[in-house]
């Protein structure tokens, strides 16, 4: 660890914390972050030489894996041709062509630079939409750091206006109110209480910052008939569920159509790429055909395009690598359950195909609140062990563990008897 802490000791003079995002910050597990120098199949290296078997990739983009050579070869073809232009180009518009072939709910698509710039340009655009101001969102879900979805995940369903983060004023949160996953009676009553006044629900189809927490029986399509019944738009936000769990996302696997849907880093296949896209009528009131301005000048980068192209083409024609990580998803998760209940461990673990997360807690997990009776002490105890084993997982209790194409058997077996042996310790 002796340059990634000499780094790091360096960094946070220039960078607040260090770190140029807070979820590379290890400072809940007490230690310094790894600076990973490369990265290749279902590896990474830090600068001190110390190899790690990947469960972030990338917080998810990475579903093939690091380094992939043909995403690979197409951006050093596209570099070639120079890196950006800031004007219309060809790969923008098959990237479009191709998303909409491939997510039914969209008919067209707006390219941006990140998650949460897809997430604010959404929500700009139900409002035009629908001529209303107010959006349910859900404590817990994580909708990137735009000022209207930074609201405390408080107790109470009727919530709201309460800003989450110093520098964000009340006035832009008071149209944003909070209801409780998984439970549709809290959103019904905010909807029976304002439902006029609602342009929108924004959730996660899969609650996937507060560890992974799947969607109970019924809870989106409720969402569904209550938008329907109130003429509001239901945005689902699939940054991280977006061509991982399905080609056609969650609302494929869960077979329930949004009215619009976020997109991030996977169509750049982990470079800094966003899209939003829906209904041909919602999606023409962005400007400059519509009254809902949304611009980004590097919006649609040819290389980031050129990336993402590369990788959704081989989802796409390649329909067992689905099949094959969701399988590899259930049996690899279901063994870490069988080790937390040989071991008897006050631990719960969630998934959903490729996506899972150990909780340190007893109870099930199903929502906010009961995510956060987990024991983050003993987390950071546990994460600590499992770097300090060569397994690189998130250095938060409220993240999920990625699995990619690239990862092999023997490689999650030798995972499984690290993880039981700490447990068995």
């Amino acid at each position: 660890m002796t340059k990634s802490e000499s780094l790091f000791n360096e960094a946070v003079n220039f960078i607040p914390g260090g770190v140029n995002s807070p979820v590379r910050a290890f400072g809940s597990i007490g230690e310094a972050p790894r600076f990973i120098e490369r990265a290749d199949g279902a590896y990474m290296t830090d600068v001190d030489g110390n190899k790690y078997l990947d469960y972030v990739c990338s917080w998810g983009p990475m579903i093939l894996g690091h380094n992939h050579p043909e995403i690979l070869k197409s951006v050093l073809d596209a570099c070639k041709d120079g890196l950006s232009f800031g004007a219309a180009t060809r790969k923008e518009v098959e990237m479009a062509e191709l998303i909409c072939e491939i997510v039914p709910s969209i008919e067209m698509v707006r390219m941006v630079n990140s998650g949460t710039e897809a997430v604010m340009s959404a929500v700009r655009t139900a409002r035009g939409y629908t001529g209303r101001n107010k959006i349910v969102k859900f404590m817990g879900c994580y909708h990137g750091h735009s000022d209207a979805m930074l609201v405390k995940a408080g107790s109470g369903v009727m919530t709201s206006g309460v800003p989450d983060s110093a520098g964000v004023p009340a006035g832009c949160t008071e149209d944003t109110l909070s209801a409780i996953y998984n439970d549709l009676e809290s959103v019904n009553a905010l909807f029976q209480e304002m439902g006029k006044d609602i342009a929108a629900i924004i959730v996660e189809p899969v609650g996937a910052n507060m560890g992974v927490v799947p969607p109970s029986e019924g809870f989106l399509k409720g969402l569904r008939e209550l938008c329907d019944k109130y003429g509001s738009l239901l945005i689902f936000d699939e940054v991280i569920t977006g061509f991982r769990l399905a080609l056609d996302g969650a609302q494929g696997f869960f077979g329930v159509k949004p009215d619009l849907t976020t997109f991030g880093k996977i169509i750049g296949a982990g470079m800094p790429v966003g899209a939003y896209g829906g209904r041909k009528e919602i999606m023409e009131m962005v400007s400059p055909v519509g009254a809902v301005y949304q611009a980004g000048t590097l919006s649609g980068n040819p290389v980031a395009m050129a990336a993402g192209l590369a990788q959704l083409h081989i989802l796409k024609d390649h329909p067992e690598i689905y099949t094959n990580l969701n399988a590899m998803g259930d049996w690899f998760y279901a063994e870490i359950d069988n080790i937390l209940k040989e071991t008897n461990a006050n631990c719960t673990i969630n998934h959903v195909g490729s996506l899972g997360c150990v909780f340190f807690t007893e109870n099930p997990v199903d929502n906010y609140a009961s995510a956060k009776t987990s024991d983050t002490a003993e987390f950071a105890r546990y994460c600590k062990y499992m770097m300090g084993h060569g397994i690189y997982l998130a250095p938060s209790q409220f993240e999920a563990m990625f699995l990619s194409a690239a990862h092999t058997k023997p490689e999650l077996e030798q995972t499984l008897e690290i993880i039981k042996a700490y447990f068995a310790g």
